[in-house]
């Protein structure tokens, strides 16, 4: 389990490399949920999503001949992203694995820093040439099976306990669970009295279907967040979720998409289904909860085009 010292290591380890986000009241998602509600405005993070706190802390762990070798990963389009700018400003050359239903914008960031881009037919492909790729000698950097990342990815929450105010409940897309996981170790260190509750999309549900098993387990996808769209969690993600998340809420891509929409309404920020799936997941817990609920959102990405989200607004019939 990934304890407070290694979230404070990780925080000294990338701070002058990554963005310390704005933590913010928001008057508009307070007004449209009835409860105060804090944004961790992650989307305004170097590379547009949280992503680049685990990637630069992994990157800066290497030692010269893992350097020399060069770095591969696997994403849906996010860490992909993090991974090919940041290890360029390192000068460790990049190997990006995507799925060919990643983001066509993500595609050509990771090309344009020089990184090589390989895609694939699927998620689960896109994974084992990543470890042909580990095995042929590159480091692997993983999304969020590596405790380095997950620290890295902590120090979001490390950052959401120091800024924000009282809170009783904070919200954490997840995907591999690389983020709740780091997050939910912060909180319990240091806000012991915060609910983390995770939330997925249906047809991306790896970490919901792992608890409901009692362990990893291999999921289906279908959903359109491809950022969310983990073919499975890891043992450690899977662990920190069962003893540190109060419970994963599933939603619809269709509510996700609105979400999406609510934030550019609402809070003024222009954030991907990823995080647009919160909002939906905000209103059950804050009906769950009552009056006294003050809700805290880590806003992790922004990076979908306003193409993606007018084609999806027109799929779904949404207004």
């Amino acid at each position: 389990m990934i304890g407070i010292p290694e979230i404070e290591a990780a925080a000294e380890r990338i701070a002058g490399h990554v963005v310390r986000t704005p933590t913010v009241p928001s008057p508009g998602l307070s007004a449209l949920l009835g409860a105060p509600v804090t944004a961790k405005l992650e989307l305004l993070q170097r590379t547009g999503s949280f992503k680049a706190r685990g990637a630069t802390a992994k990157l800066l762990s290497l030692g010269a001949a893992e350097r020399a070798a060069g770095v591969v990963a696997v994403s849906g389009g996010n860490h992909g992203i993090a991974l090919a700018v940041m290890a360029a400003a390192l000068e460790v050359k990049a190997t990006v694995v995507m799925p060919r239903t990643a983001p066509a914008r993500s595609i050509a960031i990771a090309e344009e820093t020089g990184a090589s881009v390989r895609l694939t037919d699927g998620m689960g492909e896109a994974f084992a040439t990543a470890a042909r790729l580990r095995d042929e000698g590159l480091t692997l950097v993983h999304p969020f099976d590596d405790p380095v990342v997950i620290a890295g990815q902590g120090t979001v929450g490390l950052e959401l306990a120091q800024d924000a105010d009282e809170l009783t409940d904070v919200l954490v897309s997840v995907g591999g669970g690389g983020l709740i996981a780091g997050v939910a170790a912060a909180l319990r260190a240091l806000r012991p009295g915060v609910r983390v509750w995770g939330v997925e999309t249906a047809g991306a549900e790896a970490m919901s279907e792992a608890l409901t098993a009692g362990g990893p387990v291999p999921v289906a996808l279908s959903s359109i967040v491809t950022t969310l769209s983990a073919p499975t969690v890891s043992r450690s993600t899977y662990d920190h979720a069962a003893a540190l998340v109060e419970e994963v809420i599933v939603v619809t891509d269709r509510e996700a998409v609105q979400g999406c929409l609510d934030l550019a309404e609402h809070a003024k920020v222009w954030a991907e289904p990823a995080a647009g799936c919160l909002l939906p997941a905000a209103r059950r817990v804050r009906e769950r909860i009552g009056a006294d609920a003050r809700l805290g959102l880590v806003v992790c990405g922004g990076n979908a085009t306003t193409a993606d989200v007018m084609s999806w607004v027109e799929r779904f019939g949404l207004r």
